[in-house]
């Protein structure tokens, strides 16, 4: 009798430990469980402790929140100019309606990964192979933009994706080395050749420059050598003009004349001699001894010359 109180209370206490399991919940942070209630939907549990009505309600999906990463398979992709590349890539996404994820497709994860692919090869169809490169970000953003319209009516959002790898055949790679190279040493001649023409054009400027500056030091050597040659020319006909009316100033005192007389005596005798030491050949003067009358003839002239006193 014993015994069977005491299984009777095992069973008891077994019975009533589902029926607390089936009765309550405990829904985990950025988590969200979907309730089914004979079948049919009866609403969304967030995080939190819930209690359910046992045998009755039923936790049918369980979504995370949070953003998660989709690793996209590679595939091969033919460009507008009909060269095959293998395209991989990552799409993040995001369950924003935990109802919409559970009825309105059996599997979101599979459909969105067959949609990026798809839609992958259809933005790679639509440029070339140069360019496939290039424009990974306007790809990126066409996957984001085509997935999210078909998402929406799952209650998911395509957040982002970006490509991860492109990798075009050996051949193409080959080719696209040697075109690279081709460049690099195209731009190396090119670099070469306006340096050279740059130090040309440099060195041609130097020369004008030096041509320039020598004409014009030559140019302000002859003024200033002319300048100084009219101040000569200036000085000696001052000094030449002052003596003279030293000269004819001295003529008008006591004893002038004869002075003059005298000093054109000493003139002439000088002059005379140096006639003698210039050469061979002697040119004499007719009146050689008339002295007196060639100093009479350059008085008189002296004379006829000066200006006459008031009387």
């Amino acid at each position: 009798m014993e015994l069977g109180i005491v299984v009777a209370v095992v069973v008891l206490a077994i019975v009533a430990l589902i029926i607390i399991a089936k009765l309550a919940i405990v829904v985990p942070q950025q988590s969200a469980f979907v309730v089914e209630r004979l079948g049919r939907f009866a609403g969304v549990r967030d995080a939190g402790f819930h209690i359910l009505v046992p045998f009755v309600d039923v936790v049918r999906y369980r979504h995370s929140l949070k953003e998660m990463a989709l690793d996209i398979p590679e595939q091969i992709c033919i460009t507008r100019d009909n060269v095959q590349v293998a395209v991989d890539g990552v799409l993040y996404l995001k369950v924003l309606n935990p109802e919409r994820a559970s009825y309105g497709i059996a599997d979101y994860v599979f459909a969105i990964s067959q949609l990026a692919q798809t839609t992958l090869r259809s933005e790679i169809g639509k440029i070339d192979l140069d360019r496939t490169f290039e424009e990974r970000t306007n790809i990126n953003a066409a996957v984001v933009s085509e997935i999210d319209k078909a998402t929406d009516p799952w209650g998911v959002k395509v957040l982002r994706y970006e490509i991860k790898n492109i990798t075009p055949p050996k051949d193409v790679l080959a080719a696209m080395e040697k075109q690279m190279r081709a460049e690099r040493e195209k731009r190396a001649v090119i670099l070469t050749s306006e340096g050279e023409r740059d130090a040309v054009i440099n060195a041609a400027e130097g020369d004008k420059q030096q041509v320039i500056k020598a004409s014009e030091a030559k140019k302000q050597q002859q003024i200033n050598e002319a300048e100084g040659q009219a101040a000569a020319i200036l000085t000696v006909a001052g000094a030449t003009a002052e003596g003279l009316r030293l000269v004819a100033s001295a003529t008008q005192e006591p004893g002038g004349l004869q002075a003059l007389q005298l000093r054109v005596a000493e003139q002439w005798v000088a002059q005379f001699g140096q006639l003698a030491k210039a050469g061979n050949t002697l040119i004499v003067p007719a009146n050689v001894g008339d002295v007196a009358g060639m100093i009479a003839t350059a008085m008189s002239a002296i004379k006829a010359s000066s200006p006459q006193p008031p009387r």
